[in-house]
């Protein structure tokens, strides 16, 4: 669904390339993420600026450009995937809600992106919530879903 002329937002695996972004980023992030699910290293390193930066907050780790970051998803353990949920672009920034599952666990992330003039991601930043239980005492405000 198409919000403004420079906003995207999808609910497919196949987004819309916002019309703002920068050559195209949504396309880029959205082949990025295909890629990575289909482990399509050269096809996910077309994707990337060489001087790129990856930062995962909740670990405070950052890995810094191309090659580092390939090598970082080529050795991850474990059997894992990642399906795109929703994609949202504005200008050079894209935002991005996966489903991931490594192994039998599920779980979600918001990942950030920024690219360059030509496409290319610049920078990722990766959110990684871990489900908690809400505290007692707001039941009166909320609903559980």
């Amino acid at each position: 669904m198409t919000t403004d002329d420079s906003r995207t937002d999808s609910t497919t695996d196949s987004p819309a390339p916002s019309p703002s972004a920068p050559a195209g980023l949504a396309a880029t992030v959205a082949a990025h993420w295909t890629a990575t699910e289909a482990r399509d290293w050269a096809a996910l390193a077309a994707t990337l600026a060489e001087d790129m930066v990856y930062e995962l907050p909740q670990t405070r780790e950052r890995i810094r450009g191309k090659e580092a970051f390939l090598r970082f998803y080529r050795e991850y353990p474990g059997d894992w995937h990642v399906r795109v949920d929703r994609l949202v672009a504005d200008g050079d920034q894209v935002a991005t809600w996966v489903h991931a599952r490594v192994g039998t666990e599920e779980m979600h992330a918001v990942t950030f992106f920024t690219g360059d003039a030509q496409g290319r991601i610049t920078a990722i930043s990766d959110f990684w919530p871990e489900p908690y239980e809400p505290p007692a005492g707001r039941e009166h405000l909320t609903e559980r879903y």
